[in-house]
């Protein structure tokens, strides 16, 4: 497996702006990390994916700032449209969905992109969400949303054609979505690619080899879904998982004692949705759309996952926790499909800026959880997480880089 982390953490939405972040940010990161190459998934916002299209000599400039760095582009997050950093994202980030062109419009750019930018024969993928929110979803925008996804297929078939070089889709589920589950992208998605008796009547057909899964292993913990069961059953319906997105979510083992609720009312804020389930005592899930909504109806018979990406290197302060063992046990389930050591692993933690404190050395941050990452998930097995140790949160000066990449294991973060 490839290691990258997304720069949707970053806000840069133009040109210049995504330069100016790769030599502030990233390329520092690969050299506290200690590494000799560092992956990127570059986050590229719809105006500047389109202009990157369009255009050789700005596509130029981007691959000689990425070599410059020693940065490699194997993976783009076209999930957020634009303004993933605005004062307020909540449900925008899902739009426009599946139903209008402009999503596939801006996946077909960031596409174009991508193939050009690729190491030579290497294979690129695109995260993109779950069709859309929830409701209002019709049979109708289904149907809309299928022939988008079969067309975007088409393209990228003859986007390999053409250059040589395969880009792969991979659809994300995601809590409170149309694709709510990995058995939800399954279920959609197995019909639909499926040739003769087995496809749906009426259907267009959607291209598995490229068309797949993105493995979003906060998403998934937040479902309280078996990892192993639900990675095994993308497998089964002969999809691929094309890309992991490596995150952790929030575990609150006991919602109703109260220094519980008060750890994990620290992590309400207003940019971000954080959709929240809790597990019943007959195995059902109960949903809120939201923390501030967990907090004020959901049951606490049972445990609560949060879906709030905490670096993955950082443990929550008690009586909260991570579910990095979801991460460890998802990864070595992806490694035993076919293709799966092709999958790309891509940091995605996003939420620096909105923790409960946030840091301001955002270089030394992203540093520790990559050598984090790098330690315990490109082994042939994960293996067990390592105990948290009870530390200060991440250091706030650049001159501690050095030591939070020197350490693999999870410190505490309020």
């Amino acid at each position: 497996m490839l290691l990258s982390y997304c720069t949707n953490v970053h806000p840069a939405e133009d040109l210049d702006g995504v330069l100016a972040q790769l030599d502030a940010f990233a390329g520092p990161v690969r050299r506290a990390a200690g590494l000799d190459e560092l992956g990127v998934g570059l986050w590229l916002p719809a105006d500047l994916a389109a202009r990157l299209a369009a255009n050789a000599d700005d596509r130029q400039r981007l691959r000689e700032r990425l070599d410059a760095n020693g940065l490699t582009l194997r993976t783009i997050n076209a999930f957020p449209y634009r303004a993933f950093h605005a004062e307020v994202v909540k449900l925008d980030v899902y739009r426009p969905d599946w139903t209008d062109p402009l999503r596939a419009q801006h996946t077909l750019d960031c596409a174009a992109v991508l193939a050009d930018l690729l190491p030579e024969g290497g294979a690129g993928s695109i995260s993109t969400l779950p069709l859309g929110w929830r409701e209002p979803w019709t049979a109708d925008d289904d149907r809309l949303a299928t022939e988008a996804l079969a067309a975007v297929a088409r393209r990228l078939r003859a986007l390999r054609d053409a250059t040589g070089r395969t880009v792969r889709l991979a659809i994300e589920p995601e809590p409170g979505c149309v694709l709510d589950t990995v058995a939800d992208v399954v279920g959609w998605l197995e019909p639909r690619v499926a040739d003769g008796a087995d496809a749906a009547v009426g259907v267009d057909r959607i291209d598995p080899e490229f068309v797949g899964v993105c493995l979003d292993t906060c998403h998934l913990a937040v479902s309280f879904a078996d990892p192993v069961a639900a990675v095994r059953r993308i497998g089964a319906a002969g999809l691929r998982v094309v890309k992991v997105q490596a995150s952790a979510a929030l575990h609150v083992e006991h919602p109703a004692d109260p220094a519980s609720r008060d750890a994990v009312a620290a992590f309400v804020e207003q940019r971000y949705l954080h959709q929240t389930r809790a597990l019943r005592p007959d195995g059902s899930v109960s949903a809120a759309d939201d923390l501030p909504e967990a907090l004020e109806t959901l049951p606490t018979d049972g445990p609560w996952r949060v879906h709030f990406h905490v670096p993955l290197h950082l443990a929550p302060r008690a009586p909260i926790t991570a579910t990095t063992e979801v991460l460890t046990a998802a990864l070595d389930a992806v490694r035993e499909l076919p293709h799966g050591d092709e999958a790309h692993l891509d940091v995605e933690t996003y939420t620096w800026s909105v923790l409960p404190e946030p840091v301001d050395d955002l270089v030394a941050g992203i540093a520790g959880e990559l050598r984090w990452a790098s330690e315990h998930l490109l082994d042939a097995a994960a293996g067990p997480v390592p105990e948290p140790v009870l530390a200060a949160s991440v250091p706030a000066t650049s001159e501690s880089a050095a030591s939070v990449a020197a350490t693999s294991e999870p410190a505490e973060v309020a």
